[in-house]
């Protein structure tokens, strides 16, 4: 069918696979998962800052990776979802491609 019918052609033309919602899903898991890790490393230093803790040689802090484990699991849900749930939504405006 076509588009002035209302047939399904022009909603899957606006509509993401789910092959490439699995790709780009993977992707920004490894991007969250990183970007999480540091950011929490970045956070023990600043606890063990502020709690006076005694410093590690050479690391940020000694219980840094604990940190980063949990800061990584959380980038790593969080950013794929974020992306996913922004390419489920409607296009705003008449040219949903003009991004791209």
């Amino acid at each position: 069918m076509d588009a002035e019918s209302g047939g399904t052609h022009a909603e899957s033309g606006r509509r993401v696979s789910t092959r490439r919602r699995v790709a780009i899903g993977c992707f920004t898991a490894w991007l969250g998962f990183c970007g999480g890790a540091m950011v929490a490393a970045l956070l023990s230093r600043m606890v063990a800052f502020l709690s006076r803790e005694n410093a590690c040689s050479g690391i940020p802090s000694c219980n840094w990776y604990i940190y980063a484990l949990v800061g990584g699991g959380i980038g790593a849900l969080t950013l794929p979802l974020l992306v996913l749930w922004t390419l489920g939504k409607p296009a705003k405006g008449s040219n949903p491609d003009r991004g791209f």
